[in-house]
């Protein structure tokens, strides 16, 4: 499998908004991300630095076109997670949504509200020999309220730790991420939150 590259990326100011838009055909579209908090001790950064073609299984805009990974078989919507890791470590996305809805949820994937979180890799079909996991939202109408966002190392597997782990987010035609540096005990965990008023 091939290490994904992540480069060095610009500090970005977060006032998230897709720009005008009728109010009668999509009064729930924009995407106004509020109360933005990054886990301690990491700059959320621009996650799009034109570097040509999209490459897949990165969690990155390559191509700064407002979406990650697309043409990839990863799955997008106005808003998206994704994490992308280049080790044999299993590492987990968690996303908290809106009324408490937590994914994944014992065997459950989806919420009622049109959230999806994909595959859990790595081994599981869909994976596509990949180490990446993503998570999504269908449609216009998101589910307003409050957002956590996990990214949990749940067993190194014998790989070298910190183990790095790349998170890109799409948040309407915005794209952001961060490099994450996760280890096995004191800090397997960082958490992103904010709210869609």
């Amino acid at each position: 499998m091939k290490s994904p590259s992540f480069p060095s990326l610009l500090t970005f100011a977060f006032a998230f908004s897709c720009g005008p838009l009728s109010p009668a055909a999509t009064p729930h579209s924009a995407v106004n991300a509020t109360n933005l908090t990054a886990p301690v001790g990491t700059t959320l950064v621009e996650a799009c630095t034109p570097t040509g073609p999209e490459l897949c299984f990165n969690a990155i805009d390559d191509n700064c076109n407002g979406v990650i990974d697309e043409g990839c078989g990863v799955q997008t919507g106005l808003l998206q997670f994704t994490i992308a890791w280049a080790s044999a470590a299993d590492v987990n996305l968690v996303v908290t949504t809106p009324g408490g809805v937590r994914l994944p949820n014992g065997h459950e994937r989806s919420t009622p509200t049109g959230c999806h979180l994909g595959p859990d890799c790595p081994g599981e079909d869909g994976c596509q020999e990949q180490n990446v996991e993503n998570f999504y939202c269908d449609g216009l109408d998101l589910p307003r309220g409050h957002y956590i966002v996990e990214i949990v190392l749940v067993d190194a597997h014998g790989s070298d730790t910190p183990v790095a782990v790349r998170f890109g987010g799409r948040l309407g035609s915005r794209t952001v991420g961060a490099d994450l540096h996760l280890e096995a005990e004191h800090d397997s965990r960082k958490k992103i939150e904010f709210d869609l008023p």
